[in-house]
């Protein structure tokens, strides 16, 4: 092992050479700094890459009067084994909350999927309403959301009850035309 040179000035990292110099002189030491630390051989490697590369992006705040670039490598260091640490927690926890949570059987996961359909037949639904025209789709909500007889619907309109009774006709056919509309669905609109 070679020993380190003594910089008494700031790290020279704004040079491929001066970095390369000053990555060949403390790399045992923050290799060994990290392993004491971590055990498993990829992680220390990766950790001690990032520590190089974030003394390199923070080269311009060494101050040689404050110590050896060894001790503000390490201080580095233990800002990134920190940051480490503390994403490592996060994941944790959120792997306890995650497993924490039952699992699905097969009743639930047939309700859901049955409440999925369910959803998806009313959303093809409520577009096919809204393609009717604006007559036809007035009668078809007096009746069917509003519960109104055709008799009340037609006065609420202002036109007869025939009127009414024809444009529910229309509305169900071309609720029909457009697509499956279950019994239940259309019989409400009678």
């Amino acid at each position: 092992m070679q020993s380190p040179r003594h910089e008494t000035g700031p790290p020279d990292l704004t040079t491929p050479e001066g970095f390369g110099a000053f990555y060949e002189d403390h790399i045992d030491a923050v290799l060994g700094f990290v392993t004491r630390r971590v055990a498993d051989p990829h992680l220390a490697a990766d950790l001690t890459a990032d520590i190089f590369l974030a003394a390199m992006g923070s080269a311009g705040t060494y101050r040689g009067h404050r110590g050896a670039p060894v001790a503000w490598l390490f201080g580095i260091a233990r800002n990134i084994l920190s940051g480490h640490a503390r994403g490592r927690a996060r994941e944790s926890g959120a792997l306890a909350r995650l497993s924490g949570r039952r699992l699905l059987d097969d009743e639930d996961v047939a309700a859901l999927e049955e409440r999925i359909d369910a959803q998806r037949a009313f959303r093809d639904l409520a577009e096919r309403h809204a393609a009717l025209s604006e007559p036809l789709r007035a009668a078809l909500d007096l009746v069917v959301l509003d519960q109104l007889t055709p008799a009340e619907a037609a006065q609420a309109l202002g036109v007869t009850q025939a009127t009414v009774r024809v444009r529910l006709h229309r509305a169900r056919r071309a609720l029909r035309a457009s697509g499956p509309v279950s019994e239940s669905q259309l019989e409400v609109a009678r």
